[in-house]
């Protein structure tokens, strides 16, 4: 992972001309670009019907993604922050309506600002998918940037652009598995239903995530695909491997009921205070530090 060009440094200044240039005339990415592209739209399922559908290519790049959804029939629209990475784009005359655009700010507003002559409205989108790129929103590239806030004004604003019943699947590399909860926990947040599916899991090289959303409350048509295995086969949750960092993951039920919390005379204790502050912490908030005065008794005072 620590290559991974994420954590390198901010992808408009990683992906500058020569890097842009290199990264398309590389026939190892184009083709991995492929297969990825290919599964994601395999995952959103949509209607084989022979209706094109207008689908978000979020963090586009030079449009190797688009190609495929473009080999199949669909129209796109392609959002990337890389200028150099879109305008091989425009030189490789990519199908798709391209506009350089932060992913970590709200897009509503500037879909329906290009669109508005279209007569677009908000939830009209068919699908999203995105290719590598979610990852990049992990990271604080710059003084005014919070992760946690912006990955909600990318699912806020996703949410509120596509319509309701469809589904958006990104490829992502998440360093730790803390940056995975943090990633699903903004989703849900923002009133997605799903989770991640995992393709090769026992494999180092060719093990693949994907976070699978769909638009709206859980319900039946909400249920994850299942995963690849390296035998070509799928399997589902229950036949998956029982260690936690290769099993198919499955967060749908994102409305399910609150527990009570048990209570007594005495009040909640120390354990119950820590475990609480752990959770906030897996949540990306900002949580202060343990210490010997946490959750302590403090004597009555009249």
């Amino acid at each position: 992972m620590s290559n991974r060009p994420e954590l390198k440094a901010p992808p408009e200044i990683f992906y500058n001309d020569v890097e842009a240039r290199k990264y398309t005339s590389s026939s190892r990415i184009i083709e991995i670009q492929a297969k990825l592209s290919e599964r994601a739209l395999e995952l959103l399922a949509l209607p084989d019907d022979g209706v094109p559908r207008l689908l978000l290519d979020i963090g586009c790049g030079s449009g190797l993604s688009g190609e495929t959804l473009s080999e199949n029939g669909h129209q796109w629209i392609g959002l990337d922050i890389s200028r150099s990475m879109l305008d091989i784009a425009l030189e490789r005359e990519a199908e798709g309506d391209l506009l350089l655009k932060d992913m970590g700010q709200e897009m509503r507003q500037l879909l329906l600002t290009v669109y508005a002559g279209l007569g677009l409205r908000p939830g009209v989108i068919d699908g999203a998918i995105s290719i590598s790129a979610v990852q990049w929103l992990c990271n604080a590239d710059k003084s005014s940037h919070e992760p946690r806030l912006r990955l909600k004004a990318f699912f806020g604003s996703l949410y509120r652009c596509l319509a309701r019943g469809a589904r958006a699947v990104f490829q992502v590399y998440p360093e730790s598995l803390a940056q995975r909860e943090l990633i699903l926990s903004s989703a849900m947040r923002a009133g997605f239903a799903g989770g991640v599916v995992v393709d090769y899991p026992h494999s180092s090289k060719s093990r693949k995530e994907y976070l699978v959303l769909t638009c709206g409350p859980p319900s039946i048509n909400t249920e994850l695909p299942k995963a690849k295995l390296e035998d070509g086969e799928s399997c589902s949750d229950d036949e998956s491997s029982g260690d936690e960092e290769n099993q198919t993951v499955y967060i749908s039920d994102r409305h399910r009921p609150r527990k009570k919390q048990k209570t007594t005379k005495k009040g909640k204790g120390r354990e119950w205070v820590l475990k609480k502050k752990e959770q906030l912490r897996r949540k990306g908030n900002v949580v202060p530090q343990d210490t010997k005065y946490t959750a302590r008794k403090r004597k009555a005072r009249f």
